[in-house]
């Protein structure tokens, strides 16, 4: 598979692109074919320091620009994103090992109807003023936003940070995964050719222990949005705390796909083994535990077994490939581990296993577990891979609890004949977003999680009022 189309790989500073002469640099690799396909800069903390100062100087006047002179610039961004939707995807595809499928119908077009509905909200007067009593309650930018973004869905969890923050005023310095930032580079070429004013949006390649923590660290950082792990994510809040600035997570996820009795079974599970095997099976909503009756397990294992079956791992540049590599070797062998794990734990393994796939590229067998305990690991830590493991219940309450029983809240889908039934119960899981027999993906509607997967909220009316202050003025 051939590299993406070039790319600028510098760091995007004061409207400046600058940076390429640095020879501390990180090397991004195609998870296909293992080849160094580009590098980019290694930032410093002076980088952060200067992208900081280059936001919070654009930061008044662009707060006093009108907001459809906002909004208008922002909709430039957005037709960029759809004029290049096919150099973004093949370049997703060639450094995050995306099926070039998914990559052109999810992972692009996720972030133009993410920022299309923030837009709408803001013409539907999302964030005008309401009297209250005597009161006006405004709202207002936060002022300067650090946005820390993962590999996994590269373009849509910049977008999804980036465009909600522009349009409500706010000065932005984007730090991208060092492991995908070919994507953040395309979308630096597209937000400097919307012509915003200089510093308005800036970009620093490098990693999180040393840009990320700058960045988190900044008195002049207003806000940190991060997506990435719980780990992480403990950090960045941890660091922020220091100026008592506004952090909004997104973080990880163990999700339950609960099938109830009177459901399709085979539907559910073919739903959830494709929703576990997404992107690769590196998703944070991904449903990865598949909850049946204890009397109905074996039939899930053999209709997930045969769900699986159909992926198998292939380049993922071709239209036929629905499964891809994990995003590096370190990935893989994590994956691979946890495999080992089930099975050294007593899970029975049904499909794949741990063992390596022959040729290049940093693959991992799409795996199904079946009778694994809810105390199991691979039941309890995210895994971040194409690995479903089937757990039993005995009656309703027993699948709510198992469902609730673990530290992450971000996602959770139900089946059920009775839609009322499967509705009641998808109000009892403790996440933040549930899917009812398969419900669509909805970039309008609040994303975000209970518990360890976060805090805060993306998308929408509600993603957008993140990215602001409340005022109330008295009369």
């Amino acid at each position: 598979m051939a590299a993406p189309t070039q790319v600028r790989t510098a760091h995007l500073i004061g409207g400046e692109f600058v940076g390429n002469d640095s020879t501390d640099r990180i090397d991004v690799v195609n998870p296909t074919t293992e080849e160094v396909i580009a590098s980019v800069p290694s930032g410093t903390p002076d980088d952060a320091d200067a992208a900081v100062r280059a936001a919070a100087t654009a930061f008044p006047g662009w707060a006093a620009t009108a907001q459809a002179d906002r909004v208008a610039a922002v909709r430039r961004i957005n037709d960029g994103l759809r004029a290049r939707s096919g150099e973004l995807a093949a370049t997703i595809t060639a450094e995050v090992g995306t099926p070039i499928v998914f990559s052109s119908k999810v992972q692009v077009v996720n972030p133009v109807g993410i920022t299309d509905g923030v837009l709408a909200e803001i013409e539907s007067g999302a964030l005008e003023p309401v009297t209250i009593g005597n009161s006006t309650v405004v709202r207002e930018p936060i002022g300067v936003v650090a946005a820390i973004t993962p590999w996994n869905f590269p373009l849509q969890q910049m977008v999804a940070k980036v465009t909600p923050a522009l349009a409500a005023g706010n000065t932005v310095v984007l730090k991208p995964s060092e492991v995908a930032p070919l994507t953040a580079g395309l979308l630096a070429e597209i937000i400097a050719d919307a012509g915003l004013p200089a510093g308005v949006f800036n970009m620093v390649h490098g990693t999180g222990p040393v840009v990320g923590e700058a960045l988190a660290a900044h008195p002049m950082v207003d806000m940190v949005s991060f997506t990435g792990s719980t780990r992480a994510g403990r950090r960045v809040a941890a660091v922020a705390a220091e100026t008592v600035k506004k952090v909004a997570l997104e973080l990880g996820g163990k999700s339950a796909s609960v099938v109830l009795d009177d459901a399709d079974l085979v539907r559910a599970v073919k739903i959830t083994v494709a929703n576990c095997f997404m992107n690769n099976g590196q998703a944070c909503s991904a449903l990865t535990r598949l909850l049946v009756p204890v009397d109905r397990h074996d039939e899930a294992v053999e209709a997930a077994v045969a769900a699986a079956s159909k992926y198998t791992p292939g380049d993922p540049s071709q239209e036929t490939t629905r499964i891809g590599p994990s995003v590096s070797a370190a990935q893989r062998d994590r994956v691979a581990g946890y495999i080992r794990t089930g099975v050294e734990e007593g899970a029975t393994l049904a499909h794949g296993g741990p063992e390596p796939v022959d040729g290049p590229g940093y693959f991992v067998r799409p795996t199904v577990f079946g009778g694994v305990r809810e105390d199991m690991t691979v039941a309890q830590e995210e895994i971040f891979g194409p690995v479903l493991s089937i757990i039993a219940y005995t009656d309703e309450d027993d699948a709510v609890r198992i469902a609730n029983g673990t530290a992450y809240g971000l996602a959770a889908g139900v089946f059920g004949a009775d839609a009322d039934r499967a509705y009641a119960v998808a109000g009892r899981l403790r996440a933040g977003q549930v899917d009812v027999n398969g419900g669509l993906f909805n970039t309008s509607a609040p994303f975000g999680g209970f518990k360890q997967s976060g805090n805060g909220r993306e998308f929408g009316r509600f993603g957008l009022e993140e990215f602001t202050e409340l005022k109330s003025i008295q009369r």
